[in-house]
């Protein structure tokens, strides 16, 4: 097989619902939105998720997981580090860091037991953020930086949408309609990350933190954010 292929194939492996990070048990406040009657139906789930690709994506995770390649491509954990702090320092609540920092360990151990790049070494600071954890498996297993942007944002974006098939609720179908809707945004907000300027960096989605808050003691809940 040839390098391509087998990078391609490794995206696919990193960007899967099967990777054990317990992204499947966060739903980053749409369980609030909903609950709260912000998502109703298909067109505002979809316009809810639209709004964070704008606000957060494509301004504050993939810019900063476009540095950190780089940073993984010099072997320099110290720039590394850097970037996971501004990351954590991003999240707004105490569920948003709580998630980042589970899911993050969790794929730091995980490169770890497969002996993934500097995953062994670099442990600590993989464990601080996860894209940290996702750039340096990127770098490992030559992927290139732009697929590795597309393929994080879609891992988002496909769980997400999980969520909104449980939560909202959504047919199937409808979930699938969410997706094809929200390619192209994915593919701009990789084009802006990729270009944008360093003091550009950071999120602003007032509804998402306000979300995530409330859902801190909402009655019931399927998810842990």
């Amino acid at each position: 097989m040839g390098t391509e292929a087998l990078a391609r194939l490794r995206l696919l492996q990193l960007s899967s619902p099967t990777l054990p990070v317990g992204a499947f048990a966060y739903s980053q406040g749409l369980e609030y939105a909903v609950e709260a009657g912000w998502v109703r139906d298909e067109n505002e789930t979809a316009d809810w998720l639209a709004g964070l690709i704008d606000d957060t994506l494509a301004h504050l995770e993939l810019p900063i997981l476009f540095r950190m390649q780089a940073a993984c491509t010099r072997g320099d954990e110290s720039e590394l580090r850097s970037l996971a702090k501004r990351i954590v320092a991003a999240r707004e609540t105490a569920e948003l860091r709580a998630e980042e920092s589970t899911r993050a360990r969790a794929l730091a151990t995980l490169l770890a037991d497969l002996d993934v790049g500097h995953a062994r070494e670099w442990r600590e600071t993989l464990g601080m953020a996860q894209c940290a954890g996702f750039a340096c498996a990127a770098y490992a297993w030559k992927i290139p930086t732009r697929d590795a942007l597309l393929g994080y944002a879609w891992a988002w974006l496909e769980n997400q949408v999980a969520c909104a098939i449980k939560l909202v609720p959504l047919g199937q179908t409808a979930g699938q309609r969410v997706l094809l809707a929200l390619g192209p945004a994915l593919e701009r907000a990789v084009e802006t990350a990729m270009t944008l300027d360093d003091d550009d960096i950071g999120a602003s989605a007032p509804a998402l933190a306000m979300a995530s808050s409330l859902h801190e003691t909402q009655y019931t809940r399927l998810f842990r954010s």
